[in-house]
């Protein structure tokens, strides 16, 4: 659970992460995703943190601990946008990661959706990760049914606000429990849904872990994909440290296919968030 405590000084911490100066093209919107990235200073921070990096803009976790008036204030005193957060999930110390999934808990499905409506708002942020949860037991039929329809609710409740939903599928090596962990279903239920308020979240580190075929795979999934998220494989470090994924490749072939949206940056640097982020140079890009 990551705390949220008054907004610090941080002269020192401005030294260390000034503004990328870059001269190469700038094609992808990279936005820094505040529960991975700055992680060295309180959540409220990283705001100015990623707007001292060069950012415009950020996504995040659901910022437990911290007020709406809060986050708010640290963002608007950043001045980045903010598109995406994620759903209230419960204490995520105890590795609770929402009910959506949940047969008997639809009414506190709902709390926490309106919880996180109204913290999006006031970001005002377009996206809204609603997570599945975790699922202690075998996966059946209620289960699945449960999931559709508090997604159905959330695509109606989103729309009035005009908030998109993401559905992600997570692997299983990262996250065993995961109910969402698998991209056919994930594709499935949007489509049955079918709602332009309930879209795809394709996050590379997982697609790569769960189905892997990255080209043909980010084909058939951009028509559904609302949003997009990198990190390395396996390791979930900066696209440009050891593992499986070409990222020069994967990010030339999204521009090439139209991606219009944000990529997010979820990955853990791997020694610092700053000097991480050499590798947006290195690939051409600019923030």
């Amino acid at each position: 659970m990551v705390l949220c405590t008054s907004i610090l000084k941080h002269t020192s911490a401005q030294v260390v992460h000034k503004s990328l100066t870059i001269t190469s093209r700038s094609i992808m919107k990279f936005c820094a995703n505040l529960s991975f990235m700055f992680t060295e200073m309180p959540f409220t921070e990283r705001y100015s943190l990623a707007k001292d990096a060069g950012f415009k803009t950020v996504e995040t976790g659901f910022p437990f601990g911290c007020t709406i008036e809060q986050v708010t204030e640290a963002k608007q005193q950043s001045n980045v946008e903010q598109i995406l957060v994620n759903l209230y999930t419960g204490d995520t110390s105890k590795g609770e990661l929402g009910v959506t999934c949940q047969p008997g808990q639809e009414e506190e499905f709902r709390a926490s959706l309106r919880t996180t409506i109204d913290y999006a708002k006031s970001l005002k942020c377009s996206l809204v990760h609603v997570m599945a949860g975790n699922l202690n037991e075998e996966r059946t039929s209620s289960h699945w049914q449960t999931y559709e329809a508090n997604l159905s609710y959330a695509a109606k409740e989103l729309a009035k606000e005009g908030i998109t939903g993401l559905i992600e599928p997570i692997n299983s090596h990262t996250v065993p429990k995961y109910f969402m962990n698998s991209y056919d279903r994930a594709v499935d239920i949007i489509k049955r849904i079918n709602s332009p308020n309930m879209r795809l979240m394709m996050d590379l580190f997982h697609l790569q872990q769960i189905k892997g075929d990255l080209t043909y795979n980010i084909e058939e999934l951009l028509p559904l994909v609302g949003h997009i998220q990198i990190a390395q494989v396996p390791d979930r470090n900066e696209p440009n440290t050891p593992g499986e994924i070409d990222y020069k490749y994967v990010l030339k072939l999204l521009e090439d296919k139209g991606y219009k949206g944000y990529v997010g940056l979820e990955y853990k640097p791997l020694k610092g968030t700053a000097e991480g982020l050499k590798w947006i140079e290195e690939f051409g890009y600019s923030l």
